[in-house]
This record gives C-alpha cells, structure tokens and sequence, in this order.
C-alpha cells in the first residue's frame, strides 16, 4: 500500500463510518477497485483508522460527550443540613447521575460485547464472505427504504434512560452481521424506542465511541503482542498516522451532512444507494473479481 492508496481507503473510512451505508462493504469496493492486496498490514490499516472516527465524533461533540451534572451551591447547602446517613444516599445518588450520560453509553455497550466475546470467531469469519457483505447490503437497503414509514413515530419525552439504551445496545449485535452497518442498526433501534431520527443518530454516533474504540484498540493489542505484526506497525507508522488524520477530518465533515441530511430527507437516498453499492458488489463476485478481504 502507498501514501495515495492509503489516504484514499482513508477517505472512504472517514464519510462511511457513521453513515447507515456499512463501511465494510465501502471498503472492499475501494480494494477492489485500487488493486491494493489483502495484507495483513491493510487489514491492520483499515482497522487502527477507525481511530481517527472515534475521535471525530468526540471532539464534534466534545461539550456534550464531556458534559458532566454539576451539583449546585444550593445543592451543597441543603445536604449541611441533613443527617450523616442521608448525606451519604444523597452523595452516591449525586455521584450516578452525575456519570448518567456514561452509565447510558456503557449500558447500551454491553450487549454487542457479550457477543463478540462469546462468537468473535464466527464474527470474523463471517467478515472475510464477501457474499454476506454484499447480500447484507441490498437486504438492508429494502428494509430502509420503509424505515421511516415503520419507526419515524417520535414521542414526546427524548430523554435518553436505561431501557432505551438497552434496547439500542441489542440492536447494535444486529450490525455484527457484515454488510448491515452499525450507524443503522443503532439509529433504527433508537427509533424503535421513539427517539426522533436526530436524537437517535446523535447517540449512535456516541456509542460508537466505546464500542469501536474498544473493538479496534483489542485487534491492535493483538497485532502489537505478536512481534512481526508489531515491527509491522512501527514500519508503515507514516502510512498510518496519515490515515487517522484523513479519516477524522473527513468524518467530522460527514457527520454534519449525515444530521442535516437525515434530519430532513430520512433513510429512503440510503437505501436506495445501499442497493446499488450491494448489487456493484454482487457483480463483481458473480464476474470472478478477486474481493477477498
């Protein structure tokens, strides 16, 4: 891989990663198309840059994704005057909800890591059939096309609690399926508990924080226990710093058209799109391409 193929699979990272469009299946397209081989350092690469993503999104958002619940001055004066015990309760029960927004993140990761603890093989093997991506990809795009018909029902209160963030968290196991995407899954299933399409892309995009920093930094700590994967590392680190950077500056550009995009026109240009990109795949498998990943 040279420094341009590396900045353009960067590129391709950075305005699908958070789009409901399945970055995987962007990704091998983008292969494909480069000729660039399936090394053990590309896959690394296509890995490590989705870094550079996660910190998009958190220094997008950095006021909401740093925001802590302060408590008051008149908070502090009215717990003087309660018992010792009762100053305790108070504390913790200050102390949860000051960490609420964390807690919530947390909660909805769960699920997606109890998977992938229990089938990461089966994941991964799952990852290398192009075919599922490919068929993934133009299920997902008919099922988009009447999402909005089916979950664009927002209710009143948009608070973010514990059940939301739960049922958002099982949906995000669905995006294990390559080709389904995790942007996707998780705004559908924050739909599905009422959150308007705004709200519930906003929180997929802060989920995916922990969920791909975790994922990516264990296929990293892998790579860096092994000796040869590690020298590996160290000598493209150029190629890969590049990466990162590409990808977040291009990320923060797609996150702001996604928003806007999604908050006026909805899923159906998706689907459609998602459609083409699965059925491009499909023909390229069915016409002998090599798109081994």
């Amino acid at each position: 891989m040279n420094i341009f193929e590396a900045i353009v699979i960067a590129i391709v990272e950075g305005l699908t990663e958070f789009l409901p469009v399945s970055s995987t299946g962007h990704m091998i397209i983008t292969q494909a198309l480069l000729g660039v081989e399936s090394s053990p350092f590309v896959k690394a690469f296509t890995v490590i840059i989705q870094f550079g993503a996660i910190l998009s999104v958190v220094i997008l958002y950095w006021k909401r994704f740093f925001r802590l619940n302060q408590i008051t001055v008149s908070d502090g004066n009215i717990m003087a005057g309660m018992s010792a015990h009762k100053r305790g309760q108070t504390i913790i029960r200050r102390f949860l909800y000051k960490f609420d927004f964390y807690w919530k993140l947390l909660i909805a990761v769960i699920p997606a890591g109890v998977i992938g603890i229990l089938l990461g093989d089966y994941i991964d093997a799952l990852l290398e059939n192009v075919t599922v991506v490919a068929v993934m990809l133009v299920v997902g795009g008919f099922f988009m096309l009447f999402v909005d018909k089916w979950f664009n029902r927002p209710s009143q209160d948009q608070s973010m609690n514990w059940q939301r963030a739960l049922k958002i968290g099982f949906f995000q196991c669905i995006a294990m399926i390559p080709g389904i995407s995790r942007s996707m899954a998780t705004i559908v299933g924050g739909m599905g508990t009422r959150l308007s399409r705004k709200n519930a892309a906003e929180f997929s995009f802060f989920l995916a924080v922990p969920t791909m920093a975790a994922a990516a930094g264990y296929k990293l700590f892998q790579l860096l226990k092994d000796p040869v994967s590690s020298d590996m590392l160290k000598d493209n680190l150029i190629l890969l710093v590049t990466g990162n950077v590409v990808a977040f500056i291009v990320a923060i550009f797609a996150i702001r058209f996604f928003i806007d995009f999604l908050t006026r026109y909805g899923f159906k240009t998706f689907g459609i799109y998602r459609i083409i990109v699965g059925s491009l795949l499909l023909a390229l498998i069915f016409s002998g391409a090599d798109l081994s990943i």
